[in-house]
């Protein structure tokens, strides 16, 4: 029995090393920095020249009482209406996530009015970049 037990572990270990490890790791972004979720915030800028990948998740944190996160579809997000919300990731205690887990455009706002004051950031989330190539071997 002790054998076996052996084995197992010989063959879970070898599994372990040679399974592969990604090359990219997802990353958290606090949405607005240090303004966070708030009235006033310019999010399109905050936002512009990141890239948003699969597995990326995006950090909301704000006064819970007062905004909320919605995903809405496009036209409602450009008209800031939220009766239709396609999901509320408003869950806690106003430090929610949005895990970015499909690939496609994330309309989000506040659907507590702070959309009519900036509160509403679009990200489009891609596919990773395959990993670089390896340089190759000089053999002397």
């Amino acid at each position: 029995m002790a054998r076996f037990i052996v084995l197992i572990e010989a063959v879970v270990l070898a599994f372990l090393v040679a399974a592969p490890v990604p090359e990219v790791a997802a990353k958290k972004y606090l949405v607005g920095d240090k303004k966070f979720w708030n009235p006033n915030v310019d999010y399109t800028t905050w936002a512009k020249g990141k890239h948003f990948y699969l597995g990326d998740w995006l950090y909301f944190v704000y006064y819970r009482d007062q905004y909320n996160i919605l995903e809405v579809n496009k036209t409602d997000y450009e008209r800031c209406i939220s009766d239709h919300p396609i999901r509320n990731y408003t869950h806690c205690c106003g430090r929610d996530i949005v895990p970015l887990n499909v690939t496609k455009q994330y309309y989000l706002l506040d659907g507590r009015g702070g959309c009519f004051h900036g509160m509403k950031l679009t990200v489009t989330v891609e596919n990773p970049p395959p990993p670089p190539k390896s340089a190759p071997v000089k053999r002397h």
